[in-house]
């Protein structure tokens, strides 16, 4: 616990403090925002197909002539 304190010290240290009612003014927006687009895609959800009912979408597939390596 006490070196989680610590670092939260130095991380508001080298933000500063004129830089810290910004950042949680940034983090209360995005909250808002976040809340406000999962009300509407339950609402939307609610009003769209009945729960349990599947929707098919066409595609196509890709295949690769290379497999790519992943690091």
């Amino acid at each position: 616990m006490s070196e989680l304190a610590l670092i939260l010290l130095v991380v508001v240290v080298i933000l500063g403090i004129k830089k810290l009612p910004e950042l949680t003014r940034s983090a209360g927006r995005a909250a808002r925002i976040f809340k406000s687009e999962a009300r509407a895609l339950k609402e939307q959800d609610a009003a769209g197909a009945p729960a349990g009912s599947r929707t098919v979408v066409s595609g196509t597939v890709v295949e690769r002539d290379e497999p790519t390596s992943r690091s």
